[in-house]
């Protein structure tokens, strides 16, 4: 996530920049070309590049208005983790019916709240695995930006890749070397906590009442991951994506064609002016593209995901307070205007 009041100049030219380059040479071309042997033949009339670049301004609206909604659904589902987090250990350590010996049932309730911050690990380890549509997995020169881009941000934060030590110290031996085992550990550690919570109240540790609410909050805590696994595995519709991004080619080699001939109206210095307005259009809606293409994947490892191990952290300070443990780790805190 972007913490940054601004989307300063270069988070823009890590995004865009390269763009610049290619889409300077194909303007100067044009220009070069009209100016030294106005060819006629390759000018276009300006309305039909107008009209296409109004429609796919509407075009590509559209899909940064569905992707904006993608993240937001993303930023809200891991919202309700914290609430339902701090609802779920609350209600463990209220409900007592003081059956039984006391220091038994605090570390039969420990075992329930460190399981459930494993979950909270797990899930957010599970969310960033690559999918093939996902720009980390492209191929050549994409895929290889991406990946450092990826590569940067992880170095920022030494926590990011240290899953495997949270499970570790928040499981038990056993359970901790069953992850191999599961294909969805996470759901693993959800469907444990239930049993945990049953033989509770098997052992009158908690009454019917009590299993079932805190039983509800697991059920939200299955309905959160399902829903984040929905965006993970399922992209915006190709047919929607791709088109936009066909679209957006077209226009841009266009966009000289139409413009040149207009600025040569002005003379022949408006032929070389007209280099840095085709550059400056064509990089607008190169922009809004991207924009839109990176939006709409908020567990991609990169700097517009939703902040999952800040909010995994801030999550388990809370839980670990009120077990009552005093060596609380630190919160999660922006490197260079990003925070993961």
């Amino acid at each position: 996530m972007i913490t940054t009041k601004y989307f300063n100049y270069k988070q823009i030219f890590n995004l865009a920049g390269v763009h610049l380059i290619w889409l300077t040479g194909w303007c100067s071309l044009v220009a070069v070309i009209y100016y030294f042997f106005n060819w006629q033949w390759m000018i276009i009339p300006w309305v039909p590049v107008a009209l296409i670049g109004t429609a796919e301004a509407f075009y590509v609206g559209f899909k940064n208005n569905q992707a904006y909604d993608r993240l937001w659904e993303a930023r809200k589902i891991w919202g309700g983790i914290v609430n339902s987090s701090r609802s779920f250990v609350s209600m463990l350590y209220a409900f007592d019916t003081t059956q039984g010996d006391q220091h038994d049932l605090t570390e039969r309730r420990k075992i329930i709240a460190y399981r459930h911050i494993a979950w909270l690990y797990q899930l957010r380890e599970q969310l960033l695995i690559p999918t093939e549509w996902e720009h980390v997995s492209l191929k050549r020169h994409f895929g290889a930006m991406n990946v450092k881009r990826h590569r940067l941000i992880k170095a920022g934060f030494p926590d990011y890749s240290r899953t495997a030590i949270f499970l570790h110290k928040y499981l038990s031996a056993e359970e901790f070397n069953l992850q191999p085992t599961y294909k969805n550990f996470a759901t693993y550690l959800n469907s444990q906590q239930a049993k945990d919570i049953n033989t509770l109240k098997n052992d009158q540790v908690i009454s019917d009442f009590n299993q079932m609410q805190l039983q509800t909050c697991l059920n939200q805590f299955y309905d959160f991951q399902g829903q984040a696994e929905r965006i993970k595995k399922f992209p915006s519709p190709r047919q929607f994506a791709s088109t936009a991004f066909v679209f957006n080619v077209i226009l841009i080699l266009l966009l000289p064609l139409g413009l040149v001939n207009e600025f040569a109206k002005l003379g022949d210095w408006g032929i070389w002016t007209s280099i840095p307005f085709c550059v400056v259009i064509g990089w607008i809606y190169i922009v809004m593209e991207l924009v839109g293409d990176y939006t709409e994947n908020p567990f991609g490892g990169l700097m517009f995901d939703i902040p999952m191990l800040s909010i995994c952290r801030t999550i388990e300070i809370d839980l670990l307070q009120m077990v009552g443990e005093e060596n609380l780790p630190e919160p999660i805190t922006s490197k260079n205007g990003v925070l993961v």
